[in-house]
C-alpha cells in the first residue's frame, strides 16, 4: 500500500502541549478535550495577536522536537515499512519546520519514512524548489490507499482518491464532524488504525 499520515495528532501530541502553552502565555485554561474546533484560533478564544505570537512559539524548534510520541504510532509505522508499504508523513506544518519535524521523525526511529510540507491550510510563505515541499498541483498527482489524518479541515484533500481508506484519529475537533463517506472510519488508537487498515 502507499500510505498518507498526517503528522500533528496523529503521530504526536500537538494539541496537548498547545493547551499548556495558551495557558502559559495568556491564562487561559482550555484542556485538551475541550479543543473544540480545529480552528485553534477559536478554541482558545485568541485575539489575532495572540495567535500569532502562539504559533510562531509552537513552531520552535525546541518545542516541536518535545511534543510526545502518540502511542503505538512508531510500532505501528514501522511494521508497515517492514512489511513493504511505502509510508509519506504530509504535514500542514510550515516547511520552515521541516529540518525540525525530519529530527524528531529520526529520533523516534521513522527515519525510513519521507516527509513532505504541504500547504494545506494556507499559513506558509512557501519554500519551493527543495524535496519536501509539495504544492497542491503536486500533490495532486500522488496516489494513496490509506490514510491516517485527524483534521476535517484536511478532507478536501482526499476528493481526487475516490477509493481511498480514511482512518480518522479520534480527537475532540472531529467528535461532531460528519465524514464524506462510507470509507471513512474513525479510529481510537494505533492498534485499530493497524487492524482496520489490513481490513
Amino acid at each position: 500500500m502507499k500510505i498518507y499520515i498526517d503528522f500533528d495528532d496523529c503521530l504526536c501530541e500537538t494539541a496537548k502541549h498547545f493547551s499548556g502553552l495558551v495557558k502559559d502565555l495568556f491564562g487561559k485554561d482550555v484542556p485538551y478535550e475541550k479543543i473544540w474546533d480545529f480552528d485553534l484560533q477559536k478554541s482558545f478564544s485568541l485575539t489575532d495577536e495572540q495567535f500569532e505570537e502562539m504559533m510562531i512559539k509552537a513552531h520552535r524548534p525546541e518545542v516541536l522536537l518535545a511534543y510526545e510520541e502518540t502511542p503505538g504510532a512508531v510500532r505501528t509505522v514501522n511494521c508497515w515499512i517492514d512489511e513493504g508499504h511505502d509510508v509519506s508523513i504530509i504535514t500542514g506544518r510550515p516547511a520552515g519546520c521541516y529540518e525540525s519535524s525530519r529530527e524528531w521523525l529520526d529520533r523516534h526511529d521513522l527515519e525510513r519514512v519521507r516527509l513532505y510540507c504541504l500547504n494545506k491550510y494556507g499559513w506558509d510563505s512557501f519554500y519551493k524548489n527543495n524535496d519536501y515541499s509539495l504544492e497542491l498541483e503536486d500533490y495532486y498527482k500522488m496516489h494513496f490507499d490509506l490514510a491516517i489524518e485527524d483534521s476535517p479541515s484536511a478532507f478536501r484533500f482526499f476528493s481526487h482518491l475516490p477509493e481511498l481508506k480514511v482512518l480518522v484519529y479520534d480527537r475532540p475537533w472531529n467528535q461532531d464532524c460528519a465524514f464524506p463517506g462510507e470509507n471513512y472510519r474513525r479510529c481510537f488508537d494505533w492498534e485499530t488504525i493497524r487492524t482496520l487498515a489490513g481490513k
